[in-house]
């Protein structure tokens, strides 16, 4: 409607322009010129909510409508918290200067496709759905070089070393069950795997560039 609107407005301030300047431009009831660049953004921001999953359920990619407590959605959660603690880890890691920052920030895109795969159940997916969502083994690969690359220049492990930082294997384990149901690609499943992998042996790196002691799992005295 307010593109009609706009049209005809334009034409009207054509049609008067032969008669009579306009002192001021049009105003819109929101106190914003017709013609402001302030204007025209307003008008082509999406909103943020869409009232949409206010009686509890989502749609998924396939246009399936689910509760929202439905393990897609929490698998979905626990990968969109995943990926904000490797956002925070890499601020912190930038404070640094390491040089892996640019990882951290591919590994959030790769949540994202493994997310987008999450959200197409393969159950109701057609073949369109499949070619825009698909995962491939690539990004495994990938992860997995990383993990070699930094393992050949750390010590190699004695004992159990007590975690600190982002851990990855609640998040796995949340994607699991969709994948052993058919509904997920087997290979987001192993991307989660190797990323835990991944964060663990970083985070051996990070502490030895930044001269800090692993904290070494010692067995209580009974």
């Amino acid at each position: 409607m307010w593109r009609r609107a706009a049209v005809a407005a334009g034409r009207g301030l054509r049609g008067m322009a032969g008669r009579a300047a306009s002192p001021t431009p049009p105003v819109s009831p929101h106190g914003l010129c017709l013609h402001s660049p302030e204007r025209a953004a307003a008008e082509r921001a999406p909103r943020i909510y869409t009232r949409t999953g206010d009686s509890g359920f989502s749609s998924t990619f396939t246009g399936e409508r689910r509760p929202k407590g439905d393990r897609i959605f929490e698998a979905l959660g626990a990968t969109d918290e995943l990926s904000s603690a490797i956002g925070l880890a890499g601020e912190f890691s930038s404070e640094k200067g390491h040089t892996f920052v640019g990882q951290l920030h591919k590994v959030q895109c790769m949540l994202q496709d493994v997310g987008s795969n999450l959200a197409t159940p393969l159950s109701s997916a057609r073949e369109a759905h499949l070619k825009r969502t698909s995962f491939s083994e690539k990004p495994v690969l990938e992860l997995e070089q990383w993990i070699d690359s930094y393992s050949e220049q750390l010590p190699p492990l004695r004992a159990f070393i007590l975690p600190v930082g982002a851990a990855c294997a609640p998040h796995f384990l949340g994607v699991v069950p969709l994948v052993q149901a058919g509904e997920a690609d087997p290979n987001v499943a192993k991307y989660l795997n190797r990323l835990s992998d991944y964060l663990f042996v970083l985070a051996r790196y990070a502490a030895m560039k930044e001269g800090k002691e692993e904290k070494i799992y010692i067995k209580p005295e009974p």
